[in-house]
C-alpha cells in the first residue's frame, strides 16, 4: 500500500476507467463528492507483485445536511477499483482497511459509501440500518447506502448527502 498522492493521476483515471463503465462520471455518488477533492491521508494504491498499480480506494469530504440546514460532516468511501483481471485477490479488501484504519481514532467521522449491503456489513461494519431518510442529488437504490460509525446516535435520520464544503 502506497499514498494515492504518489500515483500519477493518470494512472489513477485509467484504473478507474478500466474498473467501471465509462459513463462512470454521470453516478449518483460522483454528484455526492462534486466540487471536492480526495483526502490525501485517506486515499491509498495498491500495487501488484510487480510493483505495478493493480487499485486504488479514495474517500471525500462529504455532508449530511439535515432539515434545519446543519451539515453533517462525514467521509465518503470510495470509489474502491481494482483491476479486472486481479479482482478477487484480496486488493479491494487490503484497501479498504487501509483507509479504514487510517481514520483517526480519537475523532471519527461516520462513514459512508454506496455498496452491496452483504460485503460490506460483513466485513467492514457498515449498515444501512439508519439511512432509510437519507436523500441522494440523483437516483440510487435506498439499501446500497450504508454508514459505518462507532456512535449512531449523532446520525440524523433525514437529510441530503452532499459534498461537504467548510
Amino acid at each position: 500500500m502506497i499514498p494515492l498522492a504518489d500515483v500519477d493521476p493518470a494512472l489513477i483515471e485509467a484504473v478507474l476507467d478500466q474498473a467501471f463503465e465509462p459513463e462512470r462520471h454521470k453516478r449518483t455518488a460522483y454528484k455526492v463528492r462534486e466540487g471536492t477533492q480526495w483526502l490525501p491521508n485517506l486515499s491509498f494504491a495498491a500495487l501488484d507483485d510487480e510493483d505495478m498499480l493493480a487499485g486504488t480506494i479514495q474517500c471525500w469530504p462529504v455532508a449530511l445536511t439535515d432539515a434545519e440546514g446543519r451539515a453533517h460532516p462525514m467521509i465518503m468511501v470510495g470509489p474502491v477499483a481494482v483491476l479486472p483481471h486481479l479482482q478477487g485477490e484480496g486488493f479491494g479488501k487490503a484497501l479498504m482497511t487501509a483507509s479504514l484504519t487510517a481514520i483517526d481514532p480519537r475523532a471519527p467521522l461516520p462513514q459512508v459509501l454506496i455498496g452491496d449491503p452483504e460485503y460490506y456489513e460483513r466485513f467492514f461494519g457498515f449498515s444501512n440500518a439508519h439511512t432509510a431518510g437519507w436523500k441522494l442529488p440523483g437516483p440510487f437504490e435506498q439499501r446500497r447506502l450504508l454508514c459505518r460509525t462507532a456512535n449512531p446516535a449523532v446520525l440524523p435520520q433525514e437529510g441530503m448527502l452532499g459534498p461537504w464544503r467548510r
